[in-house]
């Protein structure tokens, strides 16, 4: 559970500190460009989850978030048992899941800035830290899924020597 904590508390400081430079240096709906035609820092706000959905259900969200927590707290014991990928994945969706939090309750809001702009992306919605956090520990936690699914399989489908049967 220690790697979880420190993931989370990494990535939802780290989310908080890029944010608050954000506020402090890019006006809100400016944008700079860093690599032109690539990636761009671009300050909105954004009232919904990743990608926009569901804007406007601050209390929903901020909701869920919390029953989150709860159960992470209470499978604390299950989680440390788990494999690295899996704990790897849960830290950084959970620091993820934090740094929105921490918006949501100081700002009713999402502050995103990371837009990129090249093709396929170039329409992609605006995004932050805590986004490319949440995504990137699904995708590991997805992995480790798959990955356990196809060992069980493979466990199942082995020949079993039974010892006592020598037909």
């Amino acid at each position: 559970m220690r790697l979880v904590c420190f993931l989370l508390v990494l990535v939802a400081a780290a989310d908080q500190a890029l944010k608050l430079g954000i506020q402090w240096f890019i006006l809100e709906n400016q944008r700079v460009p860093v690599i032109p035609g690539v990636f761009s820092v671009t300050h909105v706000l954004n009232p919904g989850a990743s990608f926009g959905i569901l804007p406007g259900h601050t209390r929903l969200i901020l909701f869920m978030t919390v029953v989150l927590f709860a159960l992470i707290f209470f499978f604390r014991k299950t989680i440390q048992e788990q494999p690295l990928l899996f704990r790897l994945g849960l830290g950084l969706g959970l620091g993820g899941a934090l740094g929105n939090f921490i918006d949501r309750v100081r700002l009713g809001k999402v502050i995103d800035f990371l837009a990129l702009e090249f093709w396929p992306f170039q329409n992609w919605p605006v995004f932050n830290l805590a986004d490319a956090a949440i995504t990137t520990g699904a995708v590991l936690i997805v992995i480790f899924l798959i990955a356990f699914e196809i060992r069980a399989a493979r466990r199942s489908t082995q020949p079993r020597i039974n010892p006592g049967n020598e037909d």
